[in-house]
């Protein structure tokens, strides 16, 4: 790996433990949580009092976002993680951007899980 790649590693994750100072996950309002690769995307609901992931769904999983890439597989796991969310009885989370930027696959990930009924 090249020094750009650490720096741009470690300002994102400067950038994470920022926004989690402020974002905690508890069980009656878990935390949304998102990982961006270059390639794909994931997404769980942690509840952090617990420590435990109670719901997650991501594009390596078979039949998420078969054949799909960039926002429209983002799309797609919003989706699922939301339906998934409501099936487990989580109707309302807090988002973790991850301390990537709200913009593109992030942002399209938050609005499909907000267009399928979960409060944020």
């Amino acid at each position: 790996m090249s020094a750009k790649t650490i720096d741009r590693r470690g300002a994102r994750h400067r950038r994470h433990r920022r926004v989690r100072r402020r974002v905690q996950g508890t069980s009656q309002r878990p935390r949304l949580s998102v990982f961006r690769s270059a390639r794909h995307i994931s997404a769980q609901v942690i509840d952090d009092a617990a420590g435990t992931t109670l719901v997650s769904a991501t594009t390596l999983q078979a039949g998420v976002a078969d054949g799909l890439t960039g926002v429209a597989a983002a799309t797609e796991v919003g989706r699922t993680v939301a339906e998934r969310s409501k099936a487990a009885g989580i109707d309302a989370v807090v988002f973790d951007r991850g301390g990537y930027l709200y913009h593109g696959r992030v942002a399209a990930l938050a609005d499909a899980a907000r267009d399928a009924g979960l409060e944020f």
